[in-house]
């Protein structure tokens, strides 16, 4: 049997660029897999008038290989839409356009492979055998990169009463099958899919709500704080200097940087609002709640949904009616089914996160010839930038470099205006290790 290189694991915008950045690599080996029929990024969250909030330049491979066939600007020529483009003035993407420039990019690689979902993943002798859940052929790896996402945030409230047609996480919004006129409706998250959502229900695009309550635990409907100071997070020497920290202030600082990552685009917020007060100016009777500042205690189901909350603001318990709760809840940590044979032996922590490398590679008492990469998993080792587009491109590269065993690309980033770590004892540290 034949072994590969590198076998990816989900074919999502992560592994997409590296299987992009592989292309082009002589002598080098590799396979990528899904189980998806084809390439289509987020399809319930391909809502009409929703745009990306990083610039187009974060593509799959221009930050390190600008010269590459399968950069945005080359889909851009290819499609005859260059100068339009620049016309149009944008300052960001649609999500339409951005899924379209993905699938784009994913027909011209003959290496990645769809209707094939990973049943389980062993480890033996020197390799990685990895098992089809449709009865193909196993296949061998040295290599392997973890690219199949998070699963869906479920509020424990909300678990015994999930209901994939009326109570339904966001992720899922743009494939129901959606009528929501004379409908109360309830939208539980403030982060920018919340945000999309309620505006998508406010504007009537599905049929005109009776009621709709936009529900947030957050303080109030808050800004990204996307400043060029605060973008400094997202940049390689940041990485460099966060990652070595001690996990605990790992965590505290994560943590007090949501909103450079989680916050709501200024002309999302800047739309509902214009709306809001149109709507006002018309005389329209008031069919919207907004509700942040409030903890969802608990909830059932007798016909419709009763959710119950606590108002922080003023300390008061609240009840609300629905009769359909969309979940803009965001994702959490879960290890994959398919390494359930690995498992133990794979370094994992209390909350279920991959201990990572430097290399995005997960600690695990295997051999360290045999790697297995993890994207999108390195929020607290790597930082606030790791399940964002900014630096796909250049953490991709890190993998393919390491890959290959040699600096394939050029990694080094010397523009960077902030010193975040102390340089006199990086000095001493320097002196005392030599």
């Amino acid at each position: 049997m034949n072994t590969k290189d590198l076998v990816g694991v989900g074919i999502g915008p992560f592994n997409l660029s590296i299987a992009a950045l592989c292309h082009d690599i002589p002598n080098l080996d590799v396979a990528f897999y899904d189980k998806k029929s084809s390439f289509c990024w987020h399809p319930g969250m391909l809502l009409p008038n929703t745009y990306l909030q990083t610039s187009f330049l974060k593509d799959l491979v221009t930050a390190v290989n600008p010269q590459s066939p399968f950069s945005f600007l080359a889909y851009l020529v290819s499609k005859k839409r260059f100068y339009a483009f620049l016309n149009n003035e944008r300052p960001a993407i649609s999500r339409q356009e951005y899924n379209d420039y993905l699938q784009w990019v994913s027909a011209k690689i003959d290496y990645l492979n769809f209707n094939q979902g990973i049943e389980s993943i062993e480890f033996n002798d020197d390799a990685f055998d990895i098992h089809f859940d449709n009865g193909e052929p196993a296949v061998r790896s040295r290599k392997l990169c973890l690219g199949t996402g998070k699963r869906p945030h479920i509020p424990a409230a909300l678990e015994a009463i999930h209901h994939p047609q009326q109570c339904f996480h966001a992720i899922e919004f743009a494939t129901q099958k959606r009528d929501f006129s004379g409908k109360r409706v309830t939208v539980i998250g403030g982060g920018q899919s919340g945000a999309e959502i309620f505006l998508h229900l406010l504007s009537g695009h599905d049929g005109q709500p009776a009621e709709i309550n936009w529900v947030s635990r957050r303080s109030n409907f808050l800004p990204m704080d996307e400043t060029c100071f605060t973008n400094e997070w997202f940049s390689p020497n940041y990485i460099d200097s966060f990652f070595p920290l001690p996990s605990n202030t790992k965590h505290s600082i994560v943590d007090e940087q949501k909103l450079a990552s989680d916050g709501i685009s200024e002309s999302t917020l800047k739309t509902i609002y214009e709306m809001l007060y149109e709507k006002r100016v018309a005389g329209e009777e008031q069919n919207y709640r907004l509700r942040p500042n409030r903890d969802l205690i608990a909830s059932n189901y007798s016909g419709d949904y009763t959710l119950q909350a606590k108002n922080k603001f003023d300390g008061s318990m609240e009840q609300y009616h629905s009769d359909i709760i969309i979940l803009a809840t965001g994702f959490e940590n879960a290890v994959p089914k398919y390494l359930e044979p690995l498992k133990d032996r794979l370094e994992i922590s209390d909350d279920q996160q991959f201990i990572l490398n430097r290399d995005y590679s997960i600690q695990w008492d295997g051999p360290q010839e045999n790697k297995l990469y993890a994207v999108n998993a390195g929020r607290y080792s790597h930082g606030i930038s790791e399940p964002q587009m900014s630096l796909m491109c250049w953490r991709s590269a890190t993998i393919v470099n390491d890959l290959v065993g040699k600096a394939h690309f050029d990694l080094s980033d010397d523009c960077s205006f902030v010193e975040w770590r102390n340089p006199e004892r990086e000095k001493i540290q320097e002196l005392l290790s030599a």
